[in-house]
């Protein structure tokens, strides 16, 4: 492939600096390579692949969603790499009866079609619910919980109002929509209703679709509410892969992340007469949403009627899996994903960035065709079943974590990709290395460095800790394995998991040139490029030190404030700075690396896990038990300290002090291993 001058200049513009894992000599080989491969993604090539993957409802578990697998297949294999389809099982429940009356009124429960949106007609779209609700016929008045959080309902005690045998009606936001029914049920709520109001999502934020990006008066948002705090994947595999051919698996009785009541999602058109015919004290001004109402906590003048079925069948799930060989280190593996599910067409969730996957892939496939091979092996990975519970990803980890804990370098993941700024979370380790990418990569409406487009919006640079929400749980979270999410992001209002999730609606009102697809292809291809030729793999400690400890003084903050005397971890955090410096130390005139410097994420796993949710091993972060896709750094002493619980914040602060001394241990030893 030729590159001509410009297009050499161009991708050299934003190389200042050194390479973290790259000599100077070595950095220059690496900046030439960087070129070729941001040469490739082509904007256009990711429209394409939007319009294909996109033009029709592919949910997990559907004829659709194997055929979104096998042009994602065709597409790698055209690219030149060797790639596969790796099926597992999984339940995948679908909605039968859905009904929900009060009196005379009866809920629409359907979105409806727009001529501006030729695919909001399409067949085979999957109807508004909820995945893992449970089934049930219930009849009881209705309370008003506001975001359905637990504050919500101390509040609602104080004022007398009781939920226990009421459904109760929350709205979407403040916490993953998995918590609200879980907290209701806590509460002794019978069936929990959950709307999207115009003041969060709607009218309130501007134009709705068609004429605008934001939800519409009958727009709901499909989700599953499996109880992702205790386990991601199959609810009936947990901790062992769900293979065909007759694999092992639970009952649904002994499942423990299926819903106890049955939820379901509806529009604020929907939600509006439920809401008028309450009773009781005015909400809270901060309780209040948009609709034109006096917004009152209930119960309702009326019972409601809420009806649910679902068919719980046990689906195919299609993981798409490609591979390039490393030349020299073939047993260490760089791998880069996003899932290919939607609830509907999903252009935005998650084809935006599905779509950049394949240029990305496409990329390595340029340079793979002209005899040149990566020096560690290269993973693609396109996930099925994502939005039911990273499903696909978590089976497949699940499968193989025996040997992805010895070979897995780092994982790189993207869902949604809008435009505006770099959205990044990861693990400690990689903070430099990501500083340094987003240094080196182009913003496409600026024309200046991705890195200067975050400072503007935060200073210092600092990724956000990995909670949930998407396909890296599993490897970080249980695998203990380095981490990425980015994705662009910025405006792209309120389809979110509609059938309004659509091309005509990307191409209007999101990344509609995808240019940011482009460009997050570009940043991919450069990490991936960076972490797969490094002659050290580029993990960095002394600001994993700093952050883990600045981690740690929020948790101490917060033990003091509840008057909780904790162990000394100060020492062990002085341990592991100590390592750190020696770690660079050594690197700063080491020749190549060990794979020691990668195996030192499995140090910071818990033994046995979080506490009441053992599958959650990662020590540093994890998704918080009443916040979902939100992360809880050091989970296990903070949730201890939030739940009451003293005496085991004592224990699990011992815990994290000696992991945090078993963290620089490793660290000592992949710094005594550097060759000079």
């Amino acid at each position: 492939m030729k590159l001509t001058l410009a297009l050499l200049f161009a991708a050299a513009a934003f190389a200042q600096g050194p390479i973290r894992g790259f000599s100077e000599e070595a950095a220059a080989k690496q900046r030439a390579l960087e070129a070729k491969l941001l040469a490739v993604p082509d904007a256009r090539r990711i429209e394409a692949h939007m319009k294909a993957m996109a033009s029709e409802p592919h949910h997990a578990g559907s004829p659709a969603s194997r055929k979104v697998a096998e042009y994602a297949l065709s597409q790698l294999r055209a690219a030149g790499l060797e790639a596969k389809i790796e099926t597992f099982e999984a339940l995948l429940p679908y909605p039968k009866d859905r009904l929900l009356t009060m009196g005379k009124f009866t809920a629409r429960l359907s979105e409806p079609n727009f001529a501006e949106d030729p695919d909001s007609s399409d067949k085979n779209q999957l109807p508004t619910y909820n995945a893992y609700s449970a089934d049930g016929d219930v009849t009881a008045p209705v309370v008003y919980v506001n975001y359905g959080v637990p504050e919500d309902y101390e509040y609602l005690k104080k004022q007398g109002v009781d939920v226990r045998g009421k459904i109760v009606l929350a709205r979407y936001g403040q916490s993953w929509r998995g918590v609200k029914p879980k907290v209701a049920a806590e509460n002794g709520a019978i069936a929990c209703l959950i709307y999207s109001d115009p003041k969060d999502d709607g009218y309130f934020r501007g134009d709705v679709y068609p004429a605008g990006a934001y939800r519409c008066e009958y727009g709901v948002q499909r989700g599953s509410v499996m109880d992702m705090s205790i386990h991601v994947g199959d609810p009936l595999s947990p901790g062992f892969a769900s293979e065909p051919g007759g694999a092992k698996r639970l009952t649904l009785k002994e499942a423990k992340t299926l819903m106890p009541i049955p939820v379901m999602p509806i529009s604020y058109g929907d939600a509006k007469p439920l809401l008028e015919a309450m009773t009781g004290p005015l909400a809270p001004e901060n309780w209040r949403g948009a609709l034109p109402i006096p917004y009152k906590l209930g119960p309702g003048t009326t019972p409601v009627r809420l009806k649910l079925t679902h068919d719980w069948g046990i689906r195919p799930v299609h993981n798409v899996i490609a591979t390039i060989r490393g030349s020299v280190y073939p047993d260490e593996w760089v791998l880069y994903g996003n899932h290919h599910d939607a609830w509907v067409n999903g252009a935005n969730d998650p084809i935006s960035g599905t779509a950049a996957v394949l240029e990305t892939a496409r990329a390595f496939g340029e340079l793979y065709k002209t005899g040149w091979r990566p020096q560690r092996t290269i993973v693609f990975a396109l996930w099925d079943a994502e939005e039911f519970g990273l499903v696909g990803s978590t089976e497949w980890v699940e499968k193989y974590l025996p040997e992805l804990k010895d070979k897995a370098v780092a994982y790189f993941n993207s869902d949604t990709n809008g435009k505006g700024v770099l959205g990044l979370g990861a693990t400690p380790s990689l903070n430099l290395f990501l500083e340094q990418v987003a240094r080196d990569s182009k913003d496409p409406a600026s024309g200046d460095s991705v890195l200067n487009q975050m400072l503007k919006v935060q200073r210092p640079f600092q990724p956000g800790p990995l909670g949930s929400g998407s396909d890296y749980v599993g490897f970080v979270h249980h695998g203990g394995i380095a981490g990425v999410n980015f994705g662009f992001s910025g405006g792209t209002g309120g389809v979110y998991h509609s059938i309004y999730d659509s091309f005509a609606w990307y191409k209007r009102f999101s990344d509609g040139e995808f240019v940011y697809g482009k460009a997050l292809a570009q940043v991919a291809a450069m990490s991936m490029a960076r972490m797969s030729e490094a002659a050290i793999i580029p993990f960095e400690f002394t600001r994993a030190a700093a952050t883990i400890r600045t981690y740690w003084s929020e948790v101490d903050k917060l033990a003091a404030d509840k008057n909780v005397g904790l162990p000394n971890v100060l020492a062990s955090l002085d341990k592991l700075d100590a390592a750190a410096r020696q770690f660079e130390a050594q690197y700063a005139t080491a020749k190549s690396g060990t794979r020691e410097v990668y195996l030192t994420e499995r140090a910071l796993l818990l033994p046995e896990g979080l506490p009441g949710r053992p599958w959650y091993k990662y020590s540093v972060s994890a998704p918080g038990q009443y916040t979902g896709y939100g992360a809880k750094t050091i989970a296990g002493v903070r949730e201890s300290l939030e739940l009451g619980q003293r005496a085991q914040a004592v224990a699990q602060a011992r815990i994290f002090a000696q992991v945090i001394e078993n963290y620089a241990a490793a660290i000592n030893a992949a710094a005594a291993k550097l060759k000079r």
